[in-house]
């Protein structure tokens, strides 16, 4: 394996959700919620209005836009890739999502033993 394998991806659909919104709001920032009011959801937010934490963790980048997760749902993910991705249905009260009729949703895959390996060793 050449490099550090990537802790987050997006699927196309996600990738579009993400481009219609940044007409609207081109700074924006992606936050993997850690659940209470909009449960475990993928949160967007212009990024002016969102304070990252000090316990928040930068998994990437997707398309420019910064993807974080909170420090103790970090810890929970760890041995997987966040992959953003899209479905029907309402996004988050307060996630820029919200209101297009479609929404983000995470998925994940476990990382192989390889990409474990090369995480640790970076």
């Amino acid at each position: 394996m050449t490099g550090k394998p990537n802790r987050v991806e997006a699927t196309a659909e996600a990738r579009d959700l993400i481009a219609e919104i940044r007409r609207d709001h081109p700074d924006i920032i992606v936050h993997q919620s850690g659940g209470c009011c909009d449960g475990s959801s993928p949160m967007c937010f212009p990024a002016a209005d969102f304070r990252v934490g000090g316990n928040d963790v930068k998994l990437g980048e997707i398309d420019g836009v910064p993807v974080y997760i909170s420090g103790p749902q970090f810890e929970a993910w760890k041995h997987t890739r966040l992959i953003l991705d899209v479905v029907p249905g309402r996004g988050g009260m307060f996630s820029l999502d919200n209101g297009r009729e479609k929404r983000f949703l995470a998925r994940a895959r476990v990382f192989t033993a390889e990409e474990l390996a090369e995480l640790e060793a970076g």
